[in-house]
């Protein structure tokens, strides 16, 4: 049902290049956030990455612990490759070649209300094996990119215009790290805290039963509705022209 949609949403992510409007004031991924007890908080990002990837989490890791009100930490990760899966209370992180489906990386969260209760980000490698068009600093602004959204944040912008963030949709993919709008953005998404918290072991339990609707919210993000009323977001972060040749999508 996933790849129906994204199949569906693939030509919007073409046109996309022909408008160019201004970047939002805000870029909080709906209000969605991990419910916390005190900040500063600690997520933890498993790492499920091959070595070629392993600099770029640790990289993207440090970059994002730069925040005032939150910090992340590399765990040993519970899934692996083609088989990512998600895990209660944490971000899994993997890489794996998974095909030419048009995308370069996902990040996905589960949500209970407006709480993420656990999230993935994925690279694909069938795009970035190509080193002469990947290059490592493209390789890390996805990897941030797709950390970024599984704490809450969506795209400053989605033009192709360069903003000099991570959570651009710059075609040059030329920026590795987040911006000081970022981090700020981080601060009002967490500026409250919780009676609970989602970042514990028993916040979820991977794919919460069966599939009862599919929104398409926008050529880039993607909700599933379960039976027991949570839903999963998906961020898509398309091979963007000028990178990658829309033709070869399937």
């Amino acid at each position: 049902m996933l790849r129906r949609a994204l199949l569906a949403v693939s030509v919007a992510a073409v046109l996309l290049a022909v408008f160019v409007p201004a970047a939002a004031a805000t870029h909080s991924w709906g209000s969605y956030h991990w419910a916390r007890t005190s900040n500063p908080f600690t997520v933890n990002l498993g790492d499920n990455v091959s070595g070629h990837w392993d600099g770029h989490l640790t990289t993207a890791s440090a970059d994002w612990s730069k925040s005032t009100v939150m910090d992340t930490q590399v765990v040993a990760g519970n899934t692996a490759g083609r088989k990512c899966r998600p895990t209660a209370g944490r971000a899994e992180v993997c890489n794996a070649a998974y095909g030419n489906n048009g995308w370069l990386g996902l990040a996905q969260i589960w949500i209970s209300g407006s709480h993420i209760t656990q999230a993935l980000a994925k690279m694909n490698d069938t795009y970035f094996n190509d080193t002469q068009r990947y290059s490592a600093t493209a390789r890390q602004h996805v990897m941030c990119q797709e950390v970024g959204h599984d704490f809450g944040l969506g795209h400053q912008d989605e033009s192709g215009a360069d903003f000099d963030t991570c959570m651009d949709y710059s075609r040059a993919l030329d920026n590795p790290s987040p911006n000081k709008h970022d981090y700020d953005q981080l601060a009002t998404i967490y500026a409250h805290t919780d009676s609970s918290t989602t970042l514990s072991a028993t916040a979820a339990t991977g794919q919460p039963g069966k599939v009862e609707r599919v929104d398409r919210i926008s050529d880039t993000t993607i909700v599933e509705h379960y039976a027991n009323g949570t839903k999963k977001v998906t961020h898509i972060f398309w091979a963007v022209p000028g990178a990658h040749d829309h033709g070869d999508d399937d």
